[in-house]
């Protein structure tokens, strides 16, 4: 296992320095088209190929960050509320380290489209209408995001959904000042996520606006195996519910995916739950910290607005949020299992390898990560930096790291060879 972890590590490297060369050189809208053709690999056909020039929107280099309305409010939404939660972003610290995306979920729209066939936002909640508030949110240096669906109507049956209106909704959304498009999945005639995502894919990238596409086809047709040539992210996953063991098993269903992540397209196990109350500070830690690992979309899923300093703690850890956004975009796997007692890690840019010691048992454990499981060598001497404890041990030798692990909970380390 160590040779093909150093070799996707050193593969990565290359990759890294490659898209930084570029983006002096040419610029990242230009640099971003370049990795593709990289990434396409000499096995690709022509089509996909052409595929990957079609999509380089130059978006999602790393894993997105934001916020979406539905784990909290799901059809409760109005424009009220989201002004106040892109004040929130900004006013708690959040937007500073990174979140960006303020994304509308279902039911902002009214039932029936207008005479020219247009989608029209809910008068009753959404009054001054999309373009005022993608204004909104754009002075407070956030970016805003909009919700549709790959099928006749959307989940909710109370909006219709873009399938035959792709090329009319992209230019709408578009001329709103929309930022991100989530795209769902029901109501689809039964036809295949491979033939209606990506009409959206290109219709977006024909709508004269640069916009980040999330694909939410529930992992039905393994999404990571075609979508890196329509969209920059791509659920593994069904929903996530506000429970330990939905949000653990979608850490497992998501972790089989790893190696088809990487710049520009990523794996997405659902949305943040972290501050909803209904799992532990210990299971939310662990929550915030395998997504982080596993470099998915960091999409906070509470009410912005009452925030506890638990949640926002959390959520701000800024050397957390480090790990998910390292450049060399390699995601974080499940290296050893011993029973509830697991090592997940991944490799980041300049050697440094993230750990998580992750305690899914009913008690207190110690957990040990080998140097050999996690792509190091024997002699490697570390200093190991706790990102929660937000303490440093130097010089860790003897080929690995150990740590008593609470219930339910983790320890995040990166550690950097000396």
């Amino acid at each position: 296992m160590g040779g093909s972890f150093d070799h996707q590590w050193k593969k990565a490297v290359v990759m890294a320095l490659l898209v930084c060369f570029f983006n002096v050189l040419v610029g990242p809208s230009v640099a971003a088209r370049l990795q593709r053709t990289i990434e396409s690999g000499s096995n690709s056909s022509g089509g996909e190929l052409s595929r990957r020039h079609l999509l380089a929107n130059g978006l999602g280099l790393t894993p997105s960050m934001g916020w979406n309305s539905w784990n909290h409010f799901s059809c409760k939404i109005e424009e009220k509320l989201i002004r106040e939660t892109a004040d929130a972003m900004v006013s708690t610290g959040l937007a500073a380290l990174g979140y960006k995306y303020i994304n509308l979920d279902d039911c902002w729209a009214e039932l029936n489209r207008d005479s020219q066939g247009n989608l029209v936002p809910k008068a009753s909640t959404f009054p001054s209408g999309i373009k005022a508030l993608a204004d909104y949110v754009h002075a407070k240096g956030l970016k805003l995001g909009i919700y549709s669906d790959a099928g006749t109507q959307t989940c909710s049956l109370t909006m219709p959904g873009s399938l035959g209106h792709e090329e009319q909704d992209a230019k709408t959304f578009a001329a709103w000042g929309i930022d991100y498009l989530k795209f769902d999945n029901c109501n689809n005639n039964n036809k295949s996520p491979k033939e209606r995502y990506p009409i959206m894919s290109k219709a977006l990238l024909n709508s004269g606006r640069s916009i980040f596409f999330s694909l939410c086809e529930w992992g039905q047709e393994d999404p990571a195996t075609w979508a890196k040539a329509i969209g920059n992210s791509w659920r593994t996953t069904g929903d996530i519910a506000d429970n330990w063991n939905s949000m653990s098993s979608r850490a497992d269903e998501n972790d089989k995916w790893a190696s088809y992540a990487g710049p520009g397209g990523w794996n997405d196990p659902d949305m943040l739950e972290v501050g909803n109350g209904g799992m532990t500070v210990g299971e939310y830690r662990s929550h915030f910290s395998i997504w982080a690992l596993a470099k998915a979309p960091l999409l906070i899923g509470c009410d912005l607005r009452a925030m506890d300093r638990a949640t926002l703690e959390i959520l701000g850890n800024k050397p957390v949020i480090a790990v998910n956004q390292d450049k060399l975009g390699i995601q974080g796997k499940k290296v050893k299992k011993d029973g509830d007692l697991e090592v997940w890690a991944g490799p980041l840019s300049n050697n440094r390898v993230a750990v998580v010691l992750w305690n899914r048992g009913g008690s207190e454990a110690a957990i040990t990560a080998y140097w050999s499981d996690i792509g190091l060598k024997p002699t490697t001497i570390v200093n190991a930096r706790d990102l929660w404890a937000h303490s440093t041990q130097r010089r860790v030798s003897g080929g690995k790291l150990s740590a008593n692990v609470n219930s339910h909970d983790c320890k995040m380390y990166v550690l950097t060879p000396q």
